[in-house]
C-alpha cells in the first residue's frame, strides 16, 4: 500500500487489508506492508486520527505502522503495490524496473472500485479520515480475493 508520505492512507488500508487477511487465515500466504513515494516522515507513527479511528474498528495493526519510503527492493518483493492515487501510481510507474511494473496498479482500480482514488485525509478534518477507512474497508476484501485468485485479473 502506497500514498504519499505513509502517514495516513497507506497505514489505514494496510492495517485493513491485515485484517481481512486475519479474518480468512490466510497469514502465512499474505504479508501486507506499507510504503510512501516521500520519506520525509521516516520512522513516524501513522497520523493519530488514523490511528484513533483504526483502532476503533478493531484495525489494531496500525500501531505497529512505520512511515518509510518505497525502496527498489520493494518492486522485487512485493506482488503488488496499490497507489492510493494517481499522482502516487505516476510516481511509481516511472520508478518502477520494467520487469516489475505489471505489479504497480491503483488501489480502488484494482479493487474493482473504478478509476476513483483515495483522497488525501491530512489536511482536512476527521470526515476524511473517515471516508478513507471506509473506502480501505470497502477495497480491502476484492484486494485479497483477487491476490488470492478468487477474483477476474482485468482492473
Amino acid at each position: 500500500m502506497v500514498c504519499m508520505g505513509n502517514i495516513c492512507r497507506s497505514p489505514m488500508a494496510s492495517a485493513v487489508l491485515q485484517s481481512e487477511v486475519a479474518r480468512r487465515g490466510r497469514q502465512a500466504d499474505v504479508s501486507v506492508d506499507s510504503a510512501g513515494v516521500y520519506d520525509g516522515h521516516e520512522g513516524e507513527a501513522a497520523d493519530r486520527r488514523a490511528q484513533r479511528l483504526a483502532q476503533a474498528r478493531g484495525y489494531g495493526a496500525i500501531a505497529a505502522e512505520r512511515a518509510r519510503g518505497i525502496t527498489d527492493a520493494d518492486f522485487e518483493r512485493f506482488d503488488l503495490i496499490l497507489a492510493m492515487d494517481k499522482s502516487n501510481l505516476r510516481h511509481l510507474q516511472r520508478r518502477c524496473p520494467p520487469a516489475h511494473v505489471g505489479k504497480v496498479h491503483l488501489y480502488l482500480q484494482y479493487a474493482g472500485l473504478g478509476e476513483r482514488e483515495v483522497p488525501d485525509p491530512y489536511y482536512g478534518p476527521i470526515e476524511g479520515f473517515e471516508l478513507v477507512l471506509g473506502l480501505c474497508e470497502q477495497a480491502s476484501g476484492p484486494v485479497l480475493d483477487r491476490l488470492l485468485g478468487a477474483a477476474p485479473q482485468t482492473p
